[in-house]
């Protein structure tokens, strides 16, 4: 049998050697056992802890708290976050060893430090979080693609759509063809707890009357001739779980209006020629540009389903009533279409001006056509009025006019192409002298080098100021 010395002697080694913080304390928390290495965390040498209680290293704040005096006075296992004045992180466990009677006589604790583990956490924390916040910027940017405004109107729609893409209420969109309802309804998906289920989109005045049913609620095999082989699925039963946008809902015919109502209150449906009931789960948002109370008086709407869908109206204003939106749509188009045909091409100031006080009958549809028409059919780098189709300023096009046509007031007589070139030259060097403060502001209004604009200065040395 062991002498107590060769008992302590190895007990001694096992602690000493062991890469864990490993310390024995007896029942009054007075330290008997410790491997001195791993004191350096706590910030003292081996002699200030030799002979000493956990209780007394507690009140010191060395120990913060000391893991040994919550043992010994819980009698329980306990594991704990220790910081110590180093402005280290360890984690701590310590347990009771009890005697043959219950009593219990040592506590033995393990620390290791987590400090490092803890930065990488922290760091892996923070860049967890910007990542979410690239994503959400992200989100941003992809959204702000599709919607973009400066006006308080199209502002509370958009916080609008986002406090009723939080529930699954009925909406409809109103407003003119072309004003962005679709863009609208996508959005509204997207901000709603069913943005990764699909989003399916039909437009009711594209589906004839006649294939209207089997293209809504799918059919049966066999159920007709034509049919494929197994069936096939409709639109409504592709939109479960996620949003059905139902556009043109004024061309929606009359008995499929029964057959949509019945889907609402029911969440049910039968494909063409099945017998089983399927159920059904969506959000639904429709809308229309017709005025669909005339349509109820005249009966071409069912009151009932109007009543059904007509919860959450959402009026997007037209182009003209949010002029503060035609501005940014124009520079953001020519943006993205100059990128997509790899392409440089700006309006002259006078073009912008005609493009700001338009009508836009189209709306957003019209303006991004009209851009993408002027910048695949100017030869220019500078888009003048000229181009412009003749009705958005009252004269005929350039090139259907035989004696001459108007820019911005001017005459240009096309009888000697480079005497008429020399006039357009000559007029936009002296509207943007006006406009600008410098021969390189007027190079950038200009779309050329300021070399050029000095140059072509010269040459018209006392008709254009200098």
């Amino acid at each position: 049998m062991m002498s107590d010395n060769n008992v302590k002697r190895i007990l001694d080694s096992i602690i000493s050697t062991s890469n864990n913080n490993i310390t024995v304390t007896d029942e009054k928390g007075f330290i008997l056992f410790t491997n001195p290495n791993h004191w350096w965390i706590y910030g003292i040498e081996p002699d200030h802890y030799l002979g000493k209680s956990v209780y007394q290293l507690e009140t010191e704040g060395i120990l913060s708290p000391s893991i040994s005096a919550m043992v010994l006075k819980e009698k329980t296992p306990v594991q704990i976050m220790q910081h110590t004045k180093t402005g280290k992180i360890v984690m701590s466990t310590a347990y009771p060893i009890f005697d043959d009677d219950g009593e219990l006589i040592r506590v033995v604790s393990y620390t290791q430090d987590q400090t490092e583990i803890r930065k990488l956490q922290d760091q892996y924390g923070q860049l967890e979080k910007k990542i979410q916040e690239y994503q959400h910027e992200v989100e941003e940017l992809r959204e702000q693609e599709e919607l973009i405004y400066r006006s308080k109107e199209m502002r509370q729609i958009v916080k609008t759509i986002l406090r009723v893409s939080k529930t699954d209420v009925t909406v409809m969109l109103l407003g003119e063809s072309g004003v962005g309802k679709s863009v609208f309804a996508r959005r509204l998906h997207n901000q709603s707890y069913r943005s990764k289920d699909p989003f399916i989109e039909v437009n009711c005045s594209t589906i004839p009357e006649s294939l209207f049913e089997s293209e809504m609620f799918g059919y049966e095999a066999g159920s007709f001739t034509g049919a494929q082989k197994h069936g096939k699925q409709g639109l409504v039963e592709q939109a479960d779980n996620g949003t059905l946008f139902l556009d043109e809902i004024g061309e929606l015919p009359l008995d499929m209006q029964v057959k949509l109502l019945n889907v609402l209150q029911e969440k049910r449906f039968k494909r063409v020629g099945g017998k089983k009931e399927h159920k059904i789960d969506f959000r639904l948002v429709t809308a229309t540009n017709q005025n669909l109370e005339e349509m109820v008086e005249k009966g071409k709407f069912r009151l009932d389903l109007y009543y059904r869908l007509h919860v959450i109206p959402i009026h997007i204003p037209p182009l003209r009533e949010r002029k503060e939106d035609i501005a940014i749509l124009i520079n953001h188009n020519l943006e993205i279409i100059n990128k997509k045909y790899n392409t440089n091409k700006k309006l002259h100031p006078s073009t912008y001006e005609i493009l700001i006080g338009h009508k836009w009958s189209g709306n957003v549809r019209e303006l991004e056509n009209l851009i993408e028409r002027l910048i695949l059919t100017s030869e220019d780098s500078i888009i003048i009025p000229g181009f412009l189709p003749a009705h958005l300023h009252g004269q005929e096009s350039p090139e259907n006019n035989d004696a001459a046509f108007k820019i911005d007031h001017m005459q240009v007589d096309d009888s000697d192409l480079k005497t008429a070139l020399e006039q357009v030259e000559k007029w936009m060097l002296m509207k943007a002298s006006k406009q600008c403060k410098s021969t390189y502001e007027m190079a950038k209004s200009l779309g050329i080098s300021q070399p050029s604009v000095v140059r072509k200065m010269k040459k018209y040395k006392g008709q254009v100021p200098l």
